[in-house]
């Protein structure tokens, strides 16, 4: 079974957020962000769980984010990010999706973490997840190791199909024979390409697809702490941990997926929010 792989999104499909929202109180208090931006990232909080985000409106997100932390210090976000993992990253976490990846490991797969969120988030989850390896976005950083506003790599849509195309030829994976899991329709790519495709937590348009190519449909609620999850108390989540201090890039790319553009965005397309609670399940 070592030509089978599981490959896994990061927002809304391993963690019941979209990355950046549960650090907005830590990068409000550390002088990162506004009261406003708070504000704004908690309404689109709502917007993205209940109507999703298309290709052409996370693109105008990407570009925005990237403009705001501009400048930022990679040190500065390590610091507030340390300070904040215990009581922000770990209750965040689905139950459903960290058995998930145990029983395809346990089952002789490996399992990479695939998301357009930057490597700084990516790399140190997976550590502490304990997944395989990851794929992510990577941030431009310049000689005193702030951000200058560009992407060197943005994994995203197309872009996460091909980089899983890539990695399948270095591992030697049978695509037909491996899993996807996915809360977002922009993550049709990736889920197209292998032989069983999941939808977690689906948008409605990846519900819809999902339904009509009779993929299998999981709805993940359930939260867990890997901090008090037998088997998981060793010293390789202890220095997993340390090292999720450089979750630095939350703030400097993936913020913008809950920024009041969503709001303007929507506006734009005429449509309404539904009432329903910002509760995130």
């Amino acid at each position: 079974m070592g030509n089978q792989a599981a490959f896994f999104d990061l927002d809304k499909t391993v963690i019941a957020r979209a990355s950046m929202a549960a650090f907005g109180q830590p990068f409000y208090k550390g002088g990162l962000i506004s009261k406003s931006t708070i504000i704004k990232s908690l309404y689109s909080q709502l917007v993205y769980k209940h109507l999703g985000a298309s290709e052409q409106k996370l693109e105008k997100i990407r570009k925005s984010v990237l403009e705001l932390t501009k400048g930022w210090e990679q040190s500065r976000v390590r610091k507030i990010v340390e300070e904040a993992l215990a009581t922000t990253v770990d209750p965040i976490l689905y139950k459903e999706a960290i058995e998930e990846i145990e029983n395809h490991q346990a089952a002789g797969r490996k399992v990479w973490l695939v998301s357009a969120s930057p490597e700084e988030i990516v790399k140190p989850l997976g550590r502490y997840i304990g997944v395989d390896g990851v794929i992510a976005s990577r941030a431009q950083v310049d000689e005193n190791g702030t951000y200058t506003g560009e992407m060197e790599r943005y994994c995203f849509a197309d872009f996460k199909a091909q980089a899983i195309k890539e990695l399948a030829e270095e591992e030697n994976l049978d695509l037909s024979e491996c899993y996807s899991y996915s809360d977002s329709y922009t993550d049709m790519p990736m889920l197209n390409l292998v032989g069983f495709p999941v939808a977690v937590n689906p948008d409605r348009s990846l519900l819809k697809a999902a339904k009509e190519n009779g993929w299998e449909v999981r709805h993940y609620s359930e939260p867990i702490r890997l901090t008090e999850r037998r088997g998981f108390l060793n010293k390789r989540n202890t220095v997993a941990i340390t090292s999720i201090t450089a979750i630095t890039a939350s703030g400097a790319l993936a913020l913008g997926w809950l920024m009041g553009r969503h709001k303007r965005l929507l506006e734009s397309d005429g449509r309404r929010l539904d009432g329903r609670s910002l509760k995130v399940s």
